[in-house]
C-alpha cells in the first residue's frame, strides 16, 4: 500500500514517487508534458498507464508546468484509480517553493532550461515576478545563456577559437542557427541544450563573463526585488553553477542556502510519511 503519491511533471519528464507508511519508496519516470500546450486527452492517456502501476494511494500531490486551471481530465484518471484519495494540484513553482524552502519562508528559484522565481511564506507563494519565457525573460536559465551566446555568434562577437570549437559538434552556420531557433517545435530546449558546451569552457574569459551576465540579470531583475530571505535553487543548470551563484549573490547581499537538481527529493521531505 502506498499512502502518498507525488507526481512532478515538466516538459521533458514526469517523476512519480509513492511513499509507503513503512518508508518504502516506489519510483517511476514517464515522458513529460506541459498542460498549457498539450491536449488534455493526450495527457490523460499517458497518465492512465502510469497510475495503474500504483495501489492503495490515500493522497495525491500533482505538480506540473503550465498548470493554469483545475485539470479535470487528469483528476478523473486519479479518482477512477483511487476513489477515496485526496488530490491536490499545483504548479511547478509551488513544487519548487516546497522543495527548496520546506515549511519555512524563503525565495525559490527554478533554474533549469527556463527560470522562474517566487517568495514563499512557508505555506503559500506571496509574490511571483514572472519569468516571462525564453523570448522576453528566463534570466539565469540555460536557455537564456544559450540565447546570449547565439546572439554573439551570429554577430561574430564570439572569440574565434571558441566559435571553432562550437562548430565541431553543433550546426554553427547562420542559416542553421536561425532555423533551429525559429523553425523548431521546442526552441527553448534547443537554446538550453547549448549550456553544457559553455559550461565545459568555464575558465575562458568570454564564457565566464557571459555566465556572470546571465546570473546578474537574474539577481538584478528579480531576486533583489524580493524580501531579503534565503534563496533555494531548484534545477540542474543552477545546481551546476552553484559556486558562481553563491559568489555573485554575496555581492548583492543574497544568500543561497540550498541547491537541488530536481524538486522530487525536496518534495519527499516536504510530504514525508
Amino acid at each position: 500500500m502506498n499512502r502518498i503519491l507525488i507526481v512532478e511533471s515538466g516538459a521533458t519528464k514526469t517523476d512519480w514517487c509513492a511513499l509507503a507508511p513503512d518508508g518504502r519508496v516506489q519510483r517511476l519516470q514517464t515522458p513529460g508534458m506541459n498542460l498549457s500546450s498539450i491536449s488534455a486527452e493526450a495527457n490523460a492517456a499517458v497518465f492512465a498507464d502510469a497510475v495503474a502501476q500504483f495501489s492503495g494511494v490515500e493522497e495525491v500531490h500533482f505538480y506540473a508546468a503550465g498548470l493554469l486551471e483545475f485539470p479535470a481530465d487528469l483528476d478523473r484518471v486519479f479518482k477512477e484509480r483511487f476513489p477515496e484519495a485526496r488530490c491536490e494540484y499545483a504548479s511547478d513553482l509551488v513544487a519548487a517553493a516546497r522543495a527548496a524552502c520546506g515549511h519555512g519562508p524563503g525565495i525559490a528559484a527554478i533554474l533549469g532550461t527556463g527560470s522562474n522565481t517566487c517568495q514563499y511564506d512557508g505555506e503559500k507563494i506571496v509574490r511571483n515576478i514572472h519569468g516571462g519565457g525564453f523570448i522576453i525573460g528566463d534570466e539565469g536559465s540555460a536557455a537564456a545563456l544559450g540565447r546570449m551566446f547565439l546572439a554573439d555568434l551570429v554577430k561574430e562577437l564570439v572569440p574565434e577559437d571558441l566559435a571553432e570549437a562550437f562548430a565541431v559538434d553543433h550546426e554553427a552556420d547562420y542559416v542553421s542557427v536561425v532555423r533551429n531557433v525559429y523553425k523548431t517545435p521546442a526552441p527553448s530546449r534547443y537554446l538550453g541544450s547549448l549550456a553544457p558546451f559553455l559550461l565545459e569552457h568555464r575558465g575562458e574569459a568570454y564564457v565566464d563573463e557571459l555566465i556572470d551576465r546571465n546570473f546578474r540579470e537574474l539577481i538584478e531583475r528579480t531576486l533583489v526585488r524580493y524580501d531579503r530571505l534565503p534563496v533555494g535553487v531548484v534545477g540542474g543548470f543552477g545546481n551546476a553553477c552553484r559556486a558562481r551563484l553563491e559568489r555573485l549573490g554575496a555581492e548583492y547581499g543574497i544568500t543561497f542556502t540550498r541547491f537541488i537538481p530536481s524538486p522530487m527529493e525536496g518534495l519527499i521531505d516536504y510530504h514525508g510519511v
